[in-house]
């Protein structure tokens, strides 16, 4: 099938606007700072089931992941944007308070030694809403060969934060 001038036209416009379209609504952080902690570290498949007790862990990696840790610092007021990510990742609130949204604007606030596993496939937000400096160590479980932590997001419909 033979597009036309005005076809082109209008298939680069859309083009465009579907790119800077989604540019414009992605949420980006502010007042934070991150920190990688040493190289990332690729592993080779694996399998892992341990049990004892009540207590029942099992890692089914059949085509290896790759783990990556960092220290993120956010300011007061300070925030992720709304984003998801490629695989798991554990957080851990290393210092302060801070406010974990889900996509349904639903808060878990969450302080100095508590932490959670954000399975990675819906868009959330972190911010610290106390006065004081927060700091999280996070942790990404991400498939092999993966260079992106953090997949940017719009901001939910009726969600206003």
């Amino acid at each position: 099938m033979k597009v036309n001038a005005i076809g082109r036209i209008f298939i680069g416009v859309a083009g465009a606007a579907a790119i800077f379209g989604g540019l414009a609504l992605a949420t980006p952080a502010t007042g934070t700072i991150n920190t990688l902690v040493g190289p990332p570290t690729t592993y080779e498949a694996f399998k892992v089931q341990r049990e004892s007790g009540n207590w029942k862990l099992k890692i089914d990696a059949k085509d290896g992941l790759a783990i990556q840790t960092q220290t993120i610092t956010f300011q007061p007021g300070g925030q992720s944007g709304w984003h998801s990510h490629p695989g798991p990742v554990f957080i851990s609130v290393k210092e302060g308070t801070m406010t974990f949204y889900d996509q349904d604007c639903n808060a878990t606030v969450l302080t100095a030694g508590q932490g959670f596993l954000d399975v990675g496939e819906d868009r959330h937000l972190a911010r610290n809403e106390s006065g004081s400096p927060a700091i999280n160590v996070v942790t990404y479980f991400v498939p092999p060969h993966t260079t992106v932590l953090r997949i940017d997001a719009p901001q939910p419909p009726n969600c206003f934060l």
